[in-house]
């Protein structure tokens, strides 16, 4: 197998749950795209990683970067451009990807 057909269909998740997370997940979606451009990476927050990305600018990253709307709603805050709303609570979001064949790692 050839390395292009090898990370074709690389898609990762990288959670982050808390503002130290979020800066390892930020650390390691930079790294991997570094590695692999190609690849598709989605970092998603919840719980107290919710606030810190909204307070915390990353304008390479936040494009790639997906928040629960339940910790939105917990902490009465709105999201920003251009960080992304999940559509359903982080942890069913997670468990879709995983079936869908993302490969999952906590940040």
């Amino acid at each position: 197998m050839s390395q292009d057909t090898q990370y074709q269909e690389l898609k990762v998740i990288l959670h982050a749950p808390t503002p130290a997370a979020l800066e390892r997940a930020r650390h390691n979606a930079i790294n991997l795209r570094r590695e692999v451009p190609e690849a598709d990476v989605r970092i998603i927050v919840n719980a107290q990683a919710v606030a810190a990305a909204l307070d915390e600018a990353h304008p390479e990253l936040d494009a790639l970067t997906w928040v629960c709307p339940n910790t939105l709603a917990r902490i009465d805050r709105e999201s920003r451009p251009p960080l992304r709303l999940l559509d359903r609570a982080a942890v069913l979001e997670i468990a879709y990807l995983q079936r869908d064949r993302w490969t999952y790692i906590r940040a």
